[in-house]
């Protein structure tokens, strides 16, 4: 079940869905600059209530109001390849890991902190 699911066509195809929906909420939303950074579409001078936390990642895009460093752009670029990897089925992972970044695996692996949750 896990070859049909994780790294397939199947997770890609979801992958390709979130970043399209990425692409269009951005494009909705963003009040900035728009800009290819590590491998992620960034949309910035994203109102607060459309992302969580500093910034989210949707597919290949990134959404935030401003937290563009390297560091988060390469934490980003982690969540990225869980999106390819995991496809659709990657927000309900999330959700079941938990709201807590440090109990989370998927921050963990992404790197707590260059996410900006550990000093």
């Amino acid at each position: 079940m896990r070859r049909i699911l994780f790294d397939s066509p199947i997770s890609r195809a979801g992958y390709l869905y979130a970043t399209a929906f990425g692409l269009v909420w951005g494009s909705v939303w963003s009040t900035g600059r728009v800009e290819k950074r590590a491998g992620l579409y960034v949309f910035r001078g994203m109102p607060s209530f459309t992302f969580g936390r500093g910034g989210s990642c949707v597919g290949g895009c990134y959404l935030t109001s401003q937290n563009v460093g390297a560091n988060v752009l390469e934490h980003e670029a982690v969540h990225k390849r869980q999106w390819q990897r995991y496809g659709m089925i990657f927000p309900l992972l999330y959700a079941l890991a938990g709201r807590n970044p440090l109990k989370n695996r998927y921050e963990i692996e992404a790197g707590l902190k260059k996410g900006g949750y550990i000093r």
